[in-house]
């Protein structure tokens, strides 16, 4: 049996993609966030495809193939099938969307929605994992501990049921860091738990290897990740929130206002009331939790 390192470049490795999981999984809760106060199914599907990429694309499958980088086998080079690679990044975000759906999608029977959601999503993580494994091509038979595989498999099921429940249930800002960070933990265990379960034995004599290598895919899917964590930013920063949304609306009024004569007033909401605010007699208005301030200059 071969003997096999998974940390071939020390701590590197498994530091970035637990970095870069706890990354996407804090710009998936947000863009889940984002659906929940959308008013429109379009905008709902807008965002849902966006978590699905952030969770699915930045926080398992780039963590996963950055892990990879620092798995090793000794006595044989290591080489990946292009298509099968490029097919487990697709079930990762496919699955993740599915799950998101079902857990964010209805008003009724959340947590079974949830569980459900948290199945399938956990069912596909679990395959993206195996068949990016399949994609390996090495001079050896690769067998797995079937206990270990099972264990793998339910650390997946259990991480995206507690992805989709906070993905439908946090907003604060703080409480989104913190839950990317277990979720971070969750992802990386069950990476290196599914890795654990793996054996190599080699062949004799050596064979040439089909495939690209793990460093002649750094490129592409790096230069991918870094574009596709920045496209996912700027979405964020420039859809507008609830609050802008009133505050153009409270401004639009002030100036139909300035038209007719009819100074418009806005009815009082409760403070926690959420999307909602309370105008004041200058204007001044809570939104969501945060203040601004209309100060009408048209008389002076």
């Amino acid at each position: 049996m071969a003997q096999i390192h998974h940390f071939d470049h020390g701590w590197l490795t498994p530091t970035v993609s637990y970095v870069l999981s706890v990354l996407g999984s804090m710009l998936g809760l947000t863009l889940a966030g984002r659906f929940r106060t959308a008013r429109s199914n379009g905008e709902r599907s807008w965002w849902l495809i966006l978590a699905a990429l952030a969770i699915g694309g930045t926080a398992i499958w780039s963590m996963h193939f950055v892990a990879m980088m620092g798995f090793s086998v000794v006595g044989t080079p290591i080489r990946y099938d292009v298509g099968l690679t490029a097919a487990s990044a697709i079930i990762a975000v496919v699955a993740v969307g599915v799950g998101l759906a079902i857990a964010l999608f209805g008003q009724h029977a959340r947590n079974l929605r949830i569980l459900i959601g948290g199945v399938i999503a956990g069912l596909g993580v679990a395959a993206m994992h195996y068949t990016g494994m399949a994609a390996m091509r090495l001079n050896g038979d690769i067998s797995y501990q079937s206990t270990r595989v099972g264990l793998s498999i339910g650390i997946a099921v259990v991480a995206a049921s507690v992805a989709l429940f906070l993905a439908v249930t946090v907003r604060k800002p703080l409480v989104i860091f913190v839950s990317a960070l277990v979720m971070g933990i969750a992802v990386n265990g069950m990476h290196f738990t599914g890795m654990s379960a793996m054996s190599v034995f080699e062949h004799s004599p050596a064979v040439t290897l089909q495939g690209a290598t793990a460093t002649g895919l750094l490129v592409p899917i790096g230069l991918a990740v870094v574009f596709g964590i920045i496209g996912l930013a700027y979405a964020l920063a420039a859809a507008p929130t609830e609050e802008d949304r009133a505050a153009a609306a409270y401004l639009a009024a002030r100036r139909e206002a300035g038209a007719t004569g009819v100074i418009p007033r806005q009815p009082a909401a409760a403070p926690d009331e959420p999307g909602t605010g309370a105008i004041g007699p200058r204007g001044d208005s809570q939104l969501r939790g945060g203040s601004w301030t209309y100060r009408d200059r048209s008389s002076r």
